[in-house]
């Protein structure tokens, strides 16, 4: 494509270094439509007739069948899926492939494609965020009133539901999609028309290019255009994001099926065994989804690196924009379904999670409450409920059977009625709060919604 100004051919490891069709060959539909689009505004412009339009649009629809049945041969020495496809199109029809090119550049070409691969990709990740959140949500339902310690810095500290805490996590996803959607609008502009970095003396009509392929509007400066890649980082960072979500629920059920806590158990079908000690049953779906959050992370962190010290306009580097983008999309995609196939069919232990949420001192808060409920400051109610745990603790007497008449006397004889743990949890009545009305009614509201 550029033999008229070299007198020697790319060296093979040169084709091997900077070849890209191994992996953005995936992008052949996109850089189909967007060749298409910008045909149709070449016979607008005047650059091609009629005639030459429908063999070029055939002779396109034609290489996307045989890319779709595996019989398109790609080469290495043509570099990218631009390339292939505009070489195949060529030996198809003649001299009027050799004419798509006009008033286009492999710079703009490749930022269209890659937008409406974005654009593509980010549908299904929102429909799988979905369908985990509706997995979520069936289980918060079945256990609103199942009630657990919720923990701070992984100590029991008050009262809640196994409902409330995974309606949690259905908060964090539904931040996700909206992101998502936030970034959707930014990878939704046509920068098709751009050229190299400063347009064509040929003008297209660039709006009817967006308008065909589904774009919201053109690109407004030129050099941008070619060289913006926020997109992608906008989109990779959303990604490893809900890598952190998934992260954080998968070390939560790590946690809840361990020995020691006995909260839930996950399906055989998402667990797996040892080679050597047969008793295991180990969450190696958690486990991995929290290992591949950090590839999530390294794929964002690599796009930042390549992109941060180019000058205007297109760099080669750029090209090291794609396997991140790809990997952390098909990493993303995959955890996704397995994770909500993996929740759809855990079981909650009902009794070891209230055998856990029976400790007394989960109430020590609603026991300060009650000091203050009777005047006493809450700053001098936070020592003497303090003063009582110690007793208890030196003492071995649980909190609920010790004489608290005898740490002060700022303590009645209803002050055991704190530890009525139903009592406890009922008042957690304020919009956000943990008591079981509350979560039924949350769980109505997320239903509605999705």
């Amino acid at each position: 494509m550029w033999k008229g100004r070299f007198a020697k051919a790319t060296a093979d490891l040169v084709q091997q270094y900077g070849e890209s069709i191994s992996y953005d060959w995936r992008m052949y539909r996109h850089d189909i439509a967007g060749s298409i689009a910008h045909a149709r505004a070449q016979v607008k412009a005047g650059t091609l007739t009629e005639d030459e339009f429908s063999a070029i649009e055939q002779g396109l629809r034609d290489i996307e069948k045989e890319i779709e049945s595996g019989d398109f041969e790609f080469s290495i020495e043509l570099e990218d899926i631009h390339m292939n496809i505009e070489s195949a199109l060529t030996q198809k029809i003649g001299a009027a492939g050799a004419k798509l090119h006009t008033a286009r550049s492999r710079n703009d070409q490749v930022a269209t494609d890659t937008r409406l691969y974005c654009r593509e990709e980010i549908d299904p990740l929102t429909t799988h965020l979905t369908e985990l959140q509706g997995a979520l949500l069936k289980q918060a339902e079945q256990y609103a009133a199942a009630v657990i310690p919720g923990y701070t810095h992984l100590q029991r500290g008050q009262p809640v539901t196994v409902g409330h805490h995974l309606l949690a996590y259905v908060e964090m996803l539904d931040r996700d999609k909206g992101r998502l959607a936030d970034c959707r609008k930014r990878v939704n502009v046509c920068p098709l028309g751009s050229g190299a970095l400063a347009g064509s003396t040929i003008n297209l009509d660039r709006q009817q290019i967006a308008d065909e392929l589904g774009f919201d509007r053109v690109t407004t400066n030129s050099m941008d255009a070619i060289s913006d890649r926020d997109y992608i980082a906008e989109l990779l960072f959303a990604m490893a994001l809900v890598g952190t979500h998934l992260s954080r629920l998968s070390e939560d059920l790590i946690l809840w099926c361990s020995s020691e806590f006995g909260f839930a158990t996950l399906s055989d079908a998402h667990t797996t065994g040892s080679s050597l000690m047969p008793q295991k049953k180990n969450p190696d779906v958690c486990e991995l989804t929290r290992g591949k959050t950090g590839r999530l992370y390294g794929n964002l962190v690599a796009l930042l690196t390549a992109a941060k010290g180019l000058p205007l306009t297109y760099n080669r580097d750029l090209q090291e924009d794609k396997e991140p983008l790809f990997d952390s999309i098909d990493t993303l995609k995959l955890a996704l379904k397995v994770n909500t196939e993996m929740i759809a069919d855990m079981a909650i232990n009902v009794d070891a999670c209230e055998a856990a949420a029976s400790d007394p001192l989960l109430l020590a808060t609603d026991l300060a409450d009650y000091l203050v409920k009777n005047g006493v400051p809450f700053r001098q109610a936070h020592e003497l409920v303090g003063q009582a745990v110690a007793a208890s603790v030196d003492s071995g007497t649980p909190l609920d059977q010790l004489d608290l008449t005898q740490v002060s006397e700022h303590y009645g004889a209803d002050a055991k009625e704190v530890f009525d743990l139903q009592t406890a949890l009922a008042a957690r009545t304020n919009p956000g709060a943990p008591s079981v009305e509350n979560v039924k009614a949350e769980v109505t509201r997320w239903q509605d919604e999705l």
